[in-house]
């Protein structure tokens, strides 16, 4: 590693301006990858609501549509309208009352089941069938579109539109949040370290790392709007350790090799490089985690941060000296006394009180297991935006005037007979909750010849192999009772069609919600499991494996506690990911005490002195960390509309210093009283005799 650090040295100009010129290929990818922002997306492809999605698509050539209220327009003027949405891109159909009969002929002489779902008081309501799919850029362009033709007294809801908006919103905040996460940044290290330039070196050497990062995500295609959102932050927050790691390195160096700065550098470098791909390594893990989620937003999240962790330990032993090297002078004139005290006498005071900090550790950690446990999670993805959205305010016009919460669609085979379709019919509009199922039956009725109906109306109903029908119901997307008929509806489909297809906001909002839940158990076994032979193996250790995991475990509980007790709801990929997060970025903190601990107990010292020892070396590193940390997500989560984005940089900023807490008070009482196990499971404690 020494050589590797003499040559990084050497040739510090060539890598430092190689490192700007692929920032040129990185920008390039950045501004070619694109982002989803339909969460429903990364459902897994093999269940039948997503299959469900591909007929529709291919069958009837339609993978999204929205509701389109109007309010207080004569019918003539709907009907204009309706003729200028027709012609709007990508809008495959448009069904109205003049896709049944003329305008001419008054609505009271309607059905009475089509005239309710088509008019309330003195509004109409139309829906628009797109020819691509919820998500896809031009359904985007299209509600875009119509919402320009539109007046204020038109609504346009759906999915569509609410991934329309989240994307509207995701991209006028996004700059905002690497500028907030820089700006406090800064400020941290402005006030942890002793140099008033390094800030700015080590926020360029991580920016540099993300850019990369951002700019390799081309070659996925496409990333989520969380992970973009996120993805910066998360980077500039998790891997900051590794700059500080080589600045402490570095500054220890020179006070060894004094004026030959290039030799500090080279060492500072080779010992860099064993602590820091160490220290990656859980993190990484964490992430990798992620990619074990059926939910498949897991592991674009994963992967895009496990990779991002890559690319700042490369930046941190390449870039980063480059830059020291060159704005060595700089840095000296810039030099200021550490605002952070090192807390001389906190070590001895926590090692005195070692039984009341391990009583106080087990009577936080139980409980807030338990509130953990019972943090209630939201689904539905309206909630995790702002009420003064268009399609929000769309959606609860649709639930005022008609009633009306999520519409499911049923796909039945062709060959089902006209009377096995009456008895469903009959036998769905009965389940609790159901306003009308519309299909060609309930169109024409019994007696009525289906060559009289209009083409424009069949071909939206019927395709070569299957018929669609639309159920409205009163109940809302990711609701309990929605659930619960979703489950009836798809018992009575069954009955009468075991190929048949219940699809739709909510049935994927219901597969949402169950496979996440097992997703859950997944990761976070799969983290821990992961992080614990990681542990094992840096430290032989059968023993410390299970007290460190189980500290930051702790913190996490108790993180993701705090909600059940201030009543609040999180959004259900926070109940996922961040325990995942946490545990990887944090139980470095706990690593690099036990570090310590170990190499003071295999030097002979007694417990209370490695342990003091141990706590006094890692207090101020583990709060630099943890409020470098803090600093990258809290003001982001101040700021983001999205409470999606909110809500996890809320989570990852607390738990980053619950982390710090639980390590620093609650770690030490471990090793105090395990000091005996510790010292009989663990390989490398075995004393050695001092020189």
């Amino acid at each position: 590693m020494l050589k590797l650090g003499r040559k990084i040295v050497k040739f510090r100009i060539p890598i430092f301006i190689l490192s700007l010129l692929l920032l040129i290929p990185s920008a390039i990818g950045y501004l070619n990858t694109r982002v989803n922002y339909d969460v429903l997306y990364y459902l897994p492809d093999d269940i039948e609501t997503m299959k469900g999605q591909d007929i529709l698509v291919d069958e009837f050539g339609t993978g999204a549509y929205s509701m389109f209220v109007c309010e207080g327009m004569e019918n003539k003027d709907v009907a204009a309208l309706k003729t200028k949405i027709e012609k709007v891109d990508h809008v495959a159909k448009v069904v109205w009352y003049d896709s049944l009969s003329d305008i001419s002929i008054p609505v009271e002489m309607l059905p009475e089941k089509i005239k309710k779902v088509l008019f309330a008081d003195d509004s109409t309501m139309m829906f628009i069938i797109f020819d691509t799919t919820t998500s896809a850029d031009e359904t985007m362009d299209a509600i875009g579109d119509i919402r320009k033709l539109a007046g204020k007294q038109c609504f346009v809801s759906g999915m569509s539109a609410i991934v329309t908006d989240t994307k509207n919103l995701a991209e006028s905040e996004v700059a905002v949040y690497v500028l907030i996460a820089v700006v406090l940044s800064c400020i941290v290290l402005a006030l942890t370290m002793e140099s008033y330039l390094i800030p700015f070196l080590f926020l360029a050497s991580i920016g540099i790392a993300i850019a990369y990062n951002m700019g390799t995500n081309v070659f996925q295609g496409e990333i989520s709007y969380i992970t973009k959102a996120l993805s910066a932050v998360l980077q500039l927050g998790v891997t900051m350790d590794y700059s500080i790691f080589l600045w402490h390195s570095y500054q220890e160096q020179r006070a060894r090799f004094g004026d030959n700065h290039k030799e500090a550098m080279a060492q500072a470098i080779a010992a860099t490089i064993k602590s820091v791909v160490g220290s990656s390594i859980t993190t990484i893990a964490g992430f990798i985690a992620l990619c074990f989620m059926s939910f498949t937003l897991g592991m674009d999240l994963g992967v895009v941060m496990a990779k991002g962790v890559i690319f700042g330990v490369i930046c941190c032993v390449t870039v980063l000296p480059s830059m020291i090297m060159i704005f060595d002078r700089a840095l000296e004139k810039t030099k200021h006394r550490q605002l952070i005290p090192d807390f001389p006498k906190v070590p001895e005071f926590l090692v005195k009180h070692h039984k009341s900090l391990a009583f106080l550790c087990v009577a936080l950690f139980i409980p807030f297991a338990y509130f953990q446990a019972n943090t209630k999670v939201y689904y539905n993805l309206d909630s995790s935006l702002p009420k003064e959205l268009e399609s929000i305010q769309a959606n609860e016009k649709l639930q005022k005037d008609y009633n009306m919460g999520a519409a499911h669609m049923i796909l039945l085979d062709n060959k089902i007979s006209e009377k096995d379709t009456y008895k469903m019919i009959d036998e769905m509009k009965k389940v609790k909750g159901v306003k009308e199922v519309l299909g060609l039956e309930t169109i024409i009725g019994p007696s009525f010849p289906e060559s009289m109906i209009p083409d424009d109306i069949k071909e939206i109903l019927k395709s070569d192999n299957y018929e669609l029908m639309l159920i409205t119901n009163q109940y809302q997307t990711a609701s309990d009772e929605v659930n619960k008929q979703i489950d009836e509806l798809n018992k009575i489909l069954k009955k009468y069609d075991p190929a048949g297809m219940l699809v739709g906001e909510a049935p994927c909002t219901k597969d949402l919600i169950e496979i996440t839940d097992h997703d859950f158990k997944v990761v976070s076994a799969v983290s821990i499991l992961a992080v614990f032979l990681i542990i094992l193996f840096v430290f032989k250790s059968i023993s410390l494996p299970i007290i460190l995991v189980l500290v930051i475990e702790g913190a996490i509980f108790i993180n993701m506690g705090i909600p059940y007790l201030t009543g609040t709801e999180l959004p259900f990929i926070a109940s996922i990911v961040i325990g995942t997060i946490q545990l990887g970025a944090t139980v470095d903190y706990a690593i690099l005490m036990t570090s310590r601990y170990e190499q003071e107990r295999c030097f002979g010292h007694d417990k209370k002195t490695s342990i003091s020892i141990a706590l006094g070396s890692s207090i101020r590193p583990v709060m630099v960390s943890a409020f470098s940390f803090f600093a990258a997500t809290f003001g982001v989560g101040l700021y983001s509309k999205i409470d999606m984005i909110s809500s996890l940089c809320l989570l990852m900023a607390r738990g980053a210093l619950i982390s710090m807490a639980s390590v620093l008070l609650f770690l030490p009482a471990m090793y105090w009283i395990f000091d005996g196990v510790i010292c009989k499971t663990s390989k490398n404690f075995r004393l050695r005799k001092q020189k």
